[in-house]
């Protein structure tokens, strides 16, 4: 077994392990919460200057946080619209000459710094909201795509072959055996590839996508400490609770008994 296979297996091992153990859900929200009143402690102990109020009021955070927000969905929609098709493709018979090509391209993407994605993306495409949905986009693809190339790949082949025995046809023994037997690795995939996009989202910022990175490229630049601990605190809070409702979505989504 691959090394991938291998971290897929265990992501999966991960989703069905909490789905035994409802209370470990309680844990991330409950560590975002004591973030969260750390922070409002934090911000209500110091003498704020004018422009840091205006920064740091409620109703420009929040359009912070819905920016931040639209980022990350648009673009996982987008990776998940390309990597599960394109997965499940690949992992056809006719289709597996052309795996290590594909699987290289999104290596690269990944591979290469974010910042750097989103730089030369931006001198490509311009700046604003829908450069950074497409470099988002090219830098989170891989998790998806692997591991729905995984899970299908993992799928005991005499399970398939019992599928065609029955008269099964090739899109019903896809969509009726091989995909629910995958789903679980397939939704790992997709629980990184969220979490992935929330903290990559804060670096749209620097080509005018806004967002939580506002905050922080705020702070950096004019020495505004409250508002980057406030930027930074953030995203980490955004990026927990993320990937907490995408545990939950994990668990009710896993198939029983896979």
């Amino acid at each position: 077994m691959t090394a991938v296979a291998e971290k897929a297996q265990a992501a999966g091992a991960t989703a069905a392990d909490t789905s035994k153990k409802p209370w470990a859900l309680l844990t991330t929200p409950l560590v975002a919460l004591a973030a969260a009143g750390a922070l409002a402690l934090y911000l209500t102990q110091i003498d704020l200057t004018g422009a840091q109020r205006a920064t740091l009021n409620p109703s420009s955070l929040a359009d912070a946080v819905v920016q931040h927000l639209e980022l990350t969905i648009v673009s996982t929609v987008i990776v998940l619209a390309i990597a599960i098709p394109v997965g499940i493709a690949l992992s056809r018979k006719g289709a597996r000459l052309a795996t290590p090509v594909v699987l290289a391209l999104a290596n690269i993407g990944q591979g290469a710094p974010a910042i750097g994605v989103i730089a030369l993306l931006a001198v490509w495409l311009g700046i604003g909201f829908w450069t950074a949905i497409v470099s988002l986009s090219v830098y989170s693809i891989l998790p998806a795509l692997r591991n729905t190339l995984v899970g299908l790949q993992q799928v005991d082949p005499a399970l398939v072959d019992a599928g065609r025995g029955i008269g099964m046809s090739a899109p019903a023994v896809l969509f009726r055996v091989e995909v629910p037997l995958a789903i679980p690795v397939i939704l790992a995939g997709i629980r990184t590839t969220l979490v992935l996009n929330v903290g990559i989202a804060a670096l749209a910022a620097f080509i005018g996508a806004g967002g939580l990175g506002n905050l922080v490229v705020t702070g950096v630049k004019l020495y505004e400490f409250p508002v980057l601990v406030t930027g930074s605190v953030l995203i980490a809070i955004l990026a927990l609770l993320v990937d907490w409702v995408a545990a939950i979505a994990e668990r009710y989504l896993h198939p029983k008994g896979v």
